[in-house]
């Protein structure tokens, strides 16, 4: 029941709920725990919400709606003007950016992700500048105070930032505290952040924060009709 709750409402509020069911608080926290422990949710203060797909590791993410996320990459390098400087996150649907770009671009692109590096050598009019530090296996990413510390001197004019959930309440979020402070730091040094949103990603939420919806610029994403890219639009966040 708390699962169809969380696919038709979008969270769960434990007080509400228990007040309607007749149950206690208590009870319906201790099944919300016991979902996120296998999971199926993302606990939150006051309750849970649904939790984002996109926090497998990198080989299943790869296999994870590989249409949508190339749907995404194709509007996202729309962005993406001759002579630019832009910060490209890691992970699959920045992976996939990569691949989008027209092939006679001329721009620099800045990176914490060797595979993002690599994917961009078939782009000669590309200079890739890879960012260095400890390797997040997890999505193959460079984090941690070296990898932080070195997005300082980066200066650009966009950033395209990876997300495993993107929530009306409680933001962008990530599955991981390092990965989180270096999407950031990244965001810092941008004159503007874009999120790249597979339509998977909308309506859920991970562990960490990253930024709140109004810290960006818009979001690229195939979900269009979704009630989270209505939600965006209404609030005057630019929906691509």
């Amino acid at each position: 029941m708390l699962l169809t709750r969380l696919r038709t409402d979008g969270k769960v509020v434990a007080k509400d709920l228990a007040a309607e069911l007749g149950l206690s608080e208590d009870s319906i926290r201790r099944d919300l725990r016991d979902l996120a422990a296998q999971g199926l949710c993302q606990k939150v203060y006051g309750g849970a919400v649904p939790a984002s797909p996109a926090v497998v590791d990198y080989a299943g993410r790869r296999a994870l709606a590989p249409e949508s996320k190339q749907e995404v990459a194709r509007r996202a390098a729309r962005l993406v003007h001759p002579g630019a400087v832009v910060v490209l996150d890691g992970g699959t649907t920045a992976l996939a950016v990569a691949g989008a770009l027209p092939a006679d671009l001329t721009c620099t692109v800045v990176t914490h992700s060797p595979t993002v590096a690599v994917a961009l050598l078939e782009h000669p009019g590309v200079e890739t500048i890879l960012i260095g530090g400890r390797i997040f296996k997890h999505s193959a990413v460079a984090c941690g105070a070296a990898a932080v510390e070195a997005a300082g001197s980066v200066s650009a004019d966009l950033f395209l930032l990876g997300v495993t959930g993107v929530h009306l309440e409680h933001g962008l979020t990530t599955g991981d505290a390092d990965e989180a402070a270096m999407k950031r730091a990244l965001s810092r040094r941008a004159a503007e952040t874009w999120v790249l949103a597979s339509a998977e990603k909308l309506g859920t939420a991970s562990a960490f924060d990253v930024l709140g919806l109004d810290d960006v610029a818009g979001i690229v994403t195939d979900g269009g009709d979704h009630e989270v890219s209505r939600g965006l639009a209404a609030r005057g966040i630019a929906v691509l």
